[in-house]
Formats: structure tokens, C-alpha cells, sequence
């Protein structure tokens, strides 16, 4: 214990008989063991504070280092586009803007061209025949 030998510690216990007397031995020691019991409990106590302020640190520390990875792939993601490479993407997109308008002129053409006009047939001259009409006579009874 603390690095002392048995021979020690009987020359320790010597000692404190003679000094406080056997009435008072017993309270003294009680009193020892309870300031070394609470000695080793604040001890602890530093330490585990410690500990937990260690792993509080290296989650700091980690959470920076997610932090930068996170800033840097969203800075590369984000592209700064220059006006020539707006003009080119403008030009891009016009011309797939004027093949589609002739694309649908070309569709409105054959269409045109595949169904057939209405063809609207010229009247017929119909002849009007007049029958003479015959009278009833009326009978009497």
C-alpha cells in the first residue's frame, strides 16, 4: 500500500499507539479512513469530469472535421458559370427550341397532306313531277 512494506507500516502503528494512546487510536483511524475515502472519491470524481470533457472535445473535433468535409463538397458542388459558357448553353437551347418548331411544322404538313379534303358533291337536279289529284266524292246514305 503507497509503496510500503509490512515493516513500515507496523513502525507507523508503533508510533501513532504511543502518540495518541489506545482511547484514541480506534476514533483516529476511523477518522483517516473516512479523509481517505473521500480523498479517493474527489480524485475520481476529477477524474471522470476529466474524461468526459476529453470525449466531449474529440466529438468537437470531430464534428469540425465533418463540418469541413461537408463545406468543401458543397463549395465544389457549387459552379461558378461564366457568361460564355450562359451564352453557349442559350445557343444550346435555341437550337433544340427552332428543331422542335420544325419538327411540329413538318407534323402539321404531313398531316395536312394525308387527310383528304372534304370534297363536297355538286347537287343533283331533281325533277318535280305533279300528279293530278283525284276528288272523293261524298256519298250520301
Amino acid at each position: 500500500m503507497f509503496g510500503m512494506g509490512i515493516g513500515e507500516i507496523l513502525l507507523i502503528a508503533i508510533i501513532a499507539i504511543i502518540f495518541l494512546g489506545p482511547e484514541k487510536l480506534p476514533d483516529a483511524m476511523v477518522k483517516g479512513a473516512k479523509f481517505f475515502k473521500s480523498f479517493k472519491n474527489s480524485i475520481n470524481d476529477v477524474k471522470s469530469s476529466f474524461e468526459q470533457e476529453m470525449k466531449i472535445q474529440e466529438l468537437k473535433d470531430e464534428a469540425l472535421t465533418y463540418k469541413k468535409k461537408l463545406d468543401e463538397a458543397a463549395s465544389s458542388v457549387r459552379k461558378v458559370i461564366t457568361f460564355d459558357e450562359l451564352e453557349e448553353i442559350k445557343k444550346t437551347t435555341q437550337g433544340v427550341n427552332d428543331s422542335l418548331k420544325e419538327l411540329e411544322s413538318s407534323i402539321k404538313e404531313s398531316a395536312a397532306l394525308e387527310t383528304p379534303s372534304p370534297v363536297v358533291p355538286e347537287p343533283i337536279p331533281v325533277q318535280v313531277i305533279e300528279t293530278p289529284k283525284e276528288t272523293k266524292k261524298e256519298e250520301n246514305v
